[in-house]
């Protein structure tokens, strides 16, 4: 063959293998993290997963979240802290029993010194032994209190560093040694379950949202297959930091709608399915 020859066969066979790629897009899929092929199936043909999420052990999440969850249907993740739950002892305990998740949300809820609340219990002021301790802690007095030990956590104001300046260290590592999920907040997406770092996954704010807003949230997740992890504080009429009652009502009889195929699970529930699937055990 000579080299003319050569040269136009090779070309058609470059244009012949490109056509055929863009012919079948999936043809090719990109590696996930880990090296595997990107492809993730939720369980039961579910097109995506959401759980809900309350933090701080608020008196309006037993006073007016147990009935109104109870009446749903539907088991939350609520991340407490000792103190918060002591208030509300025999509710905290109801909650257990009604098989509510409980999860860690340290002690003393530490955030940086520029929020005046956290003013003095800076993280900017923590080393990593100090926010370990905080951990533990609370989980250790969370147990005693109500005979659970926590799988999950909660970053306080979501943020996931101690010390300042050179001296800052993450505590993801921290959490990742202690629990099946360590949840943020006020993050910009939703969890990809093929990609999602479990130890700090991605945290949607629900508080002062009406239900289509919501509603947009999830609808956006079905279509990408993702895992919304939604946040709230209050319980109650819809303003800063509170979860509108009417409007969590409409998101869970939406959720529980077989068709449209979304897995209601507890924080814990969705990471170890997702764990599970990427270990095969």
């Amino acid at each position: 063959m000579d080299k003319k020859r050569f040269s136009l066969v090779g070309a058609m066979l470059c244009c012949s293998l490109l056509l055929s790629a863009q012919a079948n897009p999936n043809s090719h899929r990109e590696p996930s993290a880990e090296g595997a092929p990107n492809t993730f199936h939720w369980p039961h043909g579910y097109r995506a997963a959401v759980s809900l999420s309350f933090d701080d052990a608020r008196l309006s999440q037993i006073d007016t979240g147990l009935p109104l969850l109870k009446k749903l249907g539907v088991k939350v993740t609520f991340f407490v802290q000792p103190g918060g739950v002591q208030q509300r002892l025999a509710g905290w305990k109801q909650a257990v029993a009604e098989g509510h998740e409980i999860g860690n949300h340290t002690i003393t809820h530490p955030c940086t010194g520029n929020y005046d609340f956290s003013r003095n219990n800076a993280l900017e002021n923590y080393n990593l032994r100090k926010i370990a301790a905080e951990i533990d802690g609370a989980n250790a007095q969370i147990e005693k209190l109500l005979g659970v030990k926590p799988r999950v956590f909660a970053y306080p104001c979501g943020q996931k560093f101690v010390g300042a300046g050179l001296d800052v260290e993450s505590y993801v590592p921290l959490v990742a040694e202690r629990f099946i999920v360590g949840r943020s907040y006020l993050s910009e997406s939703p969890n990809d379950p093929t990609i999602v770092d479990l130890s700090q996954a991605m945290g949607t704010s629900f508080d002062d949202m009406n239900f289509a807003q919501m509603r947009a949230v999830v609808d956006e997740a079905a279509q990408q297959g993702r895992w919304v992890i939604f946040v709230g504080h209050e319980i109650g009429r819809r303003g800063y930091q509170s979860t509108d009652t009417g409007a969590l009502g409409s998101l869970v009889r939406y959720l529980k709608d077989p068709k449209n195929g979304i897995w209601l699970g507890t924080v814990g529930e969705i990471g170890s399915y997702i764990q599970q699937q990427r270990t095969g055990k």
